[in-house]
């Protein structure tokens, strides 16, 4: 060969040296170097780094980002009223420990993300089989959630992962429980409803009561005025009366009898039966109308 050639050979060989010395970590990555299948450092920050030639050296990229996992299929969880939950959730979380996680699942996700959807199931179960259906639907539901988080990020720290967060993102009554609960909210409405007509027909009768006493006050109040009102009149009638008997007795009788007359012959129809010699007809037996004290 040629000195061109040997140099040309010589170049390309350096070149694949370097380039193979030579390898970038971006700031979405954990790197891991291994010299001959040994871990030898873990490089976090993001830049330009040299290695040792491959094989005798080589990188492992771990994703440092926030990762989630959807619970796929929604768990079906019982509570302590042995009611079964449809419950979706999801996790939040990243690699904190590259090495841990490499000597735990390898530079595989998947086999993680599995790991913590085993984990997030189990620490599911743990919470809501001791609490009611209330409890995990609303009176409890952060308490529930952050239960669930304490428990996966206690059991995951070994395995080099930080769990971010866990939420609970839909949990509704299968469908046995949500016939219990429609009917058991029917029962408890038409009770309300129930309740609320008993305490309005009260509440009716009540006033109705007030009203009609009020009513029977008036009158009594009412009658009392007009019985008191009719006595002062009795009273001043009376004295009017007998007033005027003391100023004319004879005229006072006349005045009386003709009254009477006028009343019972009224009508040509009456008939009246009496003694034509009786006092009542007295005026008629005397053709001035004068009637003496002793005729009276």
């Amino acid at each position: 060969m040629n000195r061109k050639t040997i140099v040309g050979i010589v170049f390309f060989v350096a070149a694949l040296l370097l380039s193979s010395s030579v390898f970038i970590v971006s700031e979405r990555n954990y790197a891991l170097v291994f010299k001959l299948g040994e871990w030898q450092r873990t490089i976090q920050e993001p830049g330009l780094y040299f290695k040792l030639p491959t094989p005798l050296e080589n990188v492992v990229y771990l994703d440092k980002r926030i990762q989630t996992i959807e619970s796929g299929d929604t768990e079906r969880i019982q509570t302590s009223e042995k009611k079964n939950l449809i419950i979706d959730s999801y996790i939040k979380w990243r690699i904190s420990n590259p090495l841990q996680f490499y000597v735990s699942f390898g530079d595989s996700t998947y086999a993680a993300q599995n790991r913590l959807g085993a984990q997030i199931r189990d620490a599911l179960n743990a919470s809501v089989n001791t609490r009611t259906v209330r409890a995990v639907i609303s009176q409890e539901r952060d308490v529930v959630m952050a239960e669930i988080l304490n428990n996966v990020e206690e059991r995951a720290k070994p395995l080099g992962i930080q769990v971010v967060d866990v939420r609970l993102k839909r949990i509704e009554f299968s469908q046995e429980v949500s016939d219990s609960v429609y009917s058991r909210m029917q029962a408890e409405r038409k009770q309300e409803a129930n309740s609320l007509r008993a305490n309005g027909a009260a509440e009716s009768e009540m006033i109705r009561a007030e009203a009609d006493r009020k009513v029977q006050e008036e009158l009594a109040q009412a009658n009392a005025k007009a019985q008191a009102i009719r006595g002062v009149g009795d009273a001043e009638a009376a004295g009017i009366y007998a007033d005027a008997y003391g100023k004319n007795s004879d005229f006072y009788s006349f005045y009386n009898s003709m009254n009477a007359y006028k009343s019972i012959f009224g009508s040509k129809k009456d008939l009246l039966v009496v003694d034509p010699d009786s006092d009542f007809f007295r005026f008629f037996k005397q053709s001035d109308g004068n009637v003496s004290s002793n005729e009276q």
